[in-house]
Formats: C-alpha cells, sequence, structure tokens
C-alpha cells in the first residue's frame, strides 16, 4: 500500500501517512494489524535528567553568591553586604531547589529546616550590626509562623481529611497573634505606641478561619460552596 499524496510506501496497519499526514483510506482493501514500517514520533523529545537539572540550577544560585563576595572583596575589603546576598539567596536555594534533591520530599522535615535557615540569617544580621537590630520582634515572629506552618505540614501529612479544619485553624491562630506582633513591635522601636492597628489583620484572618471552619462543620454550605466554585 502506498500513501496516495506522496507515494511513500505503508504498511496495511499505516492509518496515516507518517511523512506528509494524509489520511490512508481505501473502501475495497481492509486495514491490516500489521508492525508499523515507521516511528509514530517523528521527532522524539530529549528530556534533561533530574539530576542534570538539580546541577544547572544549583550552580545558578551559587554564581550570584560568588560574583557578590568577589565584588564586596575587591571594593570593600571584606566581607560586608555581600553576606547579605548570599545568605538570602541560600535561604531561596532552600527553599526552592533543596526539595528537588530528594525523590519524596518531606515537608514535615523541609519546613522547619527553612525556617531554621531564615533564623540563622536574623542572627547573623543581628551580629553584623552589634545587636542594633530588630531581633526581638523578627524572631519570635518567625518561630510562630514557623510553628504554624510546621503543624499545618504534619496535619497535612499524616491526617487524609479535615484540610478546612486545618486551614481555618491556621488563619485563626495567625489571627489570635496580632496582638502579640503589635506588642513586641513597641518593644523592639520604642518611638511606636500600641494603637491597635492589629485590628486590621485580625479581622480578616479570623473571618477568613472562621468561614473554613463553618464550611467544614456544615456539609450543605460546603456542598452549596462547590457548586458555585465549581470544585
Amino acid at each position: 500500500m502506498y500513501c496516495i499524496n506522496c507515494g511513500v510506501k505503508l504498511a496495511d496497519s499505516e492509518k496515516k501517512c507518517p511523512l506528509c499526514g494524509v489520511t490512508v483510506y481505501h473502501p475495497e482493501l481492509k486495514q491490516g494489524e500489521g508492525e508499523y514500517l515507521f516511528p509514530q514520533q517523528r521527532y522524539p523529545n530529549p528530556q534533561m535528567s533530574p539530576r542534570t537539572a538539580q546541577i544547572i540550577l544549583t550552580a545558578i544560585f551559587l554564581l550570584p553568591i560568588l560574583i557578590t563576595l568577589r565584588c564586596d572583596l575587591q571594593i570593600s575589603g571584606g566581607v560586608t553586604w555581600s553576606g547579605y546576598v548570599a545568605g538570602a539567596l541560600m535561604i531561596g536555594y532552600i527553599m526552592l531547589i533543596l526539595p528537588l534533591w530528594f525523590r519524596k520530599p518531606n515537608l514535615v522535615i523541609l519546613v522547619p529546616c527553612n525556617f531554621v535557615a531564615v533564623g540563622l540569617f536574623l542572627q547573623y544580621i543581628n551580629w553584623t550590626v552589634d545587636g542594633n537590630w530588630f531581633l526581638g520582634f523578627a524572631f519570635p515572629v518567625t518561630a510562630f509562623v514557623a510553628l504554624v506552618a510546621t503543624t499545618m505540614a504534619a496535619l497535612l501529612r499524616y491526617i487524609r481529611r479535615g484540610r478546612l479544619y486545618i486551614f481555618g485553624g491556621a488563619f485563626l491562630a495567625l489571627g489570635a497573634f496580632m496582638p502579640l506582633m503589635e506588642y513586641l513591635l513597641c518593644l523592639s522601636v520604642a518611638e511606636i505606641g500600641f494603637v491597635g492597628w492589629f485590628m486590621y489583620p485580625l479581622i480578616p484572618l479570623m473571618l477568613l478561619g472562621g468561614t473554613l471552619i463553618f464550611l467544614a462543620v456544615s456539609t450543605p454550605a460546603r456542598e452549596k460552596m462547590e457548586r458555585k466554585l465549581f470544585i
């Protein structure tokens, strides 16, 4: 059997010409089940190995760190501003690239590691300015967010149901932390008084968390919301 358009020889099982794409059809010939004479994919898609991608991404993060350190040493004669750049890039690498080195990354372990890196970076900033920084505010806030995020990761991993309860509880916890956050800010910055700005994030966080808890408790309301949002 031959293609009626370009004349290439075809197997009886071919349904389309692999060269020109014309449909092969003859009403008097019955198509067989033989093997194809030509590969079905003319241009196979090359795929990069995961290990190669990980190495390339690591180099992308490592190169600006080395460049900034080199520039800082040449201009300032020591590590000054480049330490902040290197620390920020290392945090980004730990959060974005480090999970790719594991076949099945465990968020219960990776999430605390991310916040440990953030905490060390905050300690570095405080050390470089001889303690004249707002570590008393930044460190407790980071620790609380780390606790909430780690708890969420553990619950989502080991509990199959109740995701609305988990997310709703997280929003309620963040809302309840807002007054303490403003209090810590007042302690860190003497010029700032307690003006009650915590109410602005507190109200939407409480409303959002309460709504999620309500949807988790009320099945009719949850089903109605799913129909409206097409989920």
